[in-house]
């Protein structure tokens, strides 16, 4: 394959891959099976200190555990960043059991359950309302258990952000409240026994422009500015979100995360500390973190030529890696990076069709990639990984087994 910047930092050892120090081959003999995720715990810690480094210092690194919620990928993260953001029970009780102080954990998402509400509100975790009615739920159930609950309101922005791979602020949407709405429910949380900690803006995701995003958090602290004026106590608490972006395509490049950073610095300096002194800004990121730092990983049980066209059939598929096969949101189809990890080098890249095991043509891991040679008992790697793979996707389909998941 031509260099793609998700091969930048991975050693390449006698023409095979390493994953965490450990030769690929090797790897997928301690795993015991194909196919299987892997996650490079210095990679992620290196993406954690990077961020450290251009965003300033102090802002508050917040995981987004959706992106991966393996219980050995959020220990490692919880002693390297601030917090998690959750967005339901089980990712709450995962949160939790990695000792983070609950105070430090957000729980944001429509259609929250009684049940829900109620173990976050018993644990002291920050609620992000999503509606006028979930502040009712929520208050309801800090009277029932004699706890006042600690929320935050999740605003729906009245301004798009260019360039996201999924749009989530700005026009009608199912996330958050209204901006215009926010006034009315701030004279309702302040007749309430609840303790209103602050806002959260999150206006899109995987974006790799630099200025986009940088033009999104300046509209964001403006509006939350404006909104704290009518605020009852203090704003403490701003998450404004993520959106950071990672290259998955040939056309990709990454984000320049040093000028998000010192236009941050800016802002911060400029909108926060006058108008809102006692907020602490909050970046909540998931595939940023940990995207890059994953492969999958699945071995070709099969080789055919059809009609002149040769496919490479792979023991895994979309049932265990949806996005690449370009079903998890994108309108053309593009090809995740992709190579022979345990023959990095050699003959001249071949032009193939790598199809997982499931019965349906959806089922396409590479349209049209060049590997070399591709034979029975090769391991296939898709790179950018790291997020939205095994729990974005549909594993109970045709009944295969799920794939193991390991942290090197």
């Amino acid at each position: 394959m031509n260099h793609h910047p998700a091969l930048d930092g991975f050693e390449i050892v006698d023409d095979v891959l390493l994953i965490g120090g450990i030769p690929l081959d090797r790897l997928a003999e301690r795993v015991g099976s194909t196919p299987f995720f892997a996650y490079d715990r210095q990679r992620i810690a290196d993406r954690v200190a990077r961020l450290r480094a251009a965003l300033p210092k102090a802002v508050r690194l917040a995981y987004a555990t959706k992106a991966n919620p393996m219980p050995a990928v959020m220990h490692h993260l919880a002693g390297l960043v601030d917090g998690f953001d959750v967005a339901s029970a089980q990712e709450m009780g995962v949160a939790l059991d990695t000792g983070v102080d609950p105070h430090e954990i957000s729980f944001a998402g429509p259609g929250k359950t009684d049940a829900e509400l109620a173990r976050a509100v018993a644990a002291g975790v920050t609620i992000e309302l999503e509606s006028f009615l979930e502040a009712r739920r929520v208050a309801a159930a800090g009277d029932r258990m004699g706890i006042r609950p600690r929320v935050a309101v999740r605003i729906n922005p009245d301004f798009l952000v260019r360039g996201s791979g999924m749009r989530m602020g700005g026009g009608p949407q199912q996330f958050g409240v209204d901006a215009e709405c926010v006034p009315e429910l701030l004279l309702e949380l302040g007749a309430a026994d609840l303790d209103f900690f602050g806002f959260h803006v999150f206006a899109g995701s995987q974006n790799l422009d630099a200025g986009v995003i940088m033009e999104a958090q300046g509209k964001s602290l403006e509006m939350v500015a404006q909104l704290a004026c009518l605020c009852a106590s203090p704003v403490r608490y701003l998450n404004i979100g993520g959106g950071f972006g990672i290259p998955y395509f040939d056309k990709d490049r990454p984000l320049e995360l040093n000028r998000v950073g010192e236009n941050l610095a800016r802002l911060l300096k400029t909108v926060l500390e006058p108008r809102m002194p006692e907020a602490r800004v909050t970046i909540e990121l998931g595939r940023y973190i940990v995207g890059e730092a994953g492969v999958y990983v699945t071995r070709v049980l099969d080789r055919k030529i059809s009609r002149g066209k040769t496919y490479i059939v792979v023991d895994g598929g979309m049932h265990h890696q949806l996005a690449a096969s370009g079903n998890f949101g994108q309108a053309i189809r593009r090809n995740y990076p992709i190579a022979l990890g345990n023959r990095m080098a050699g003959a001249d890249p071949e032009i193939v069709s790598v199809v997982g095991c499931l019965c349906t043509p959806l089922d396409l891991l590479g349209q049209d990639v060049g590997l070399p040679d591709p034979q029975v008992g090769d391991l296939v790697v898709l790179f950018q990984s790291g997020a939205y793979g095994l729990t974005a996707s549909p594993t109970a389909f045709l009944g295969h087994p799920a794939p193991a998941e390991c942290l090197v």
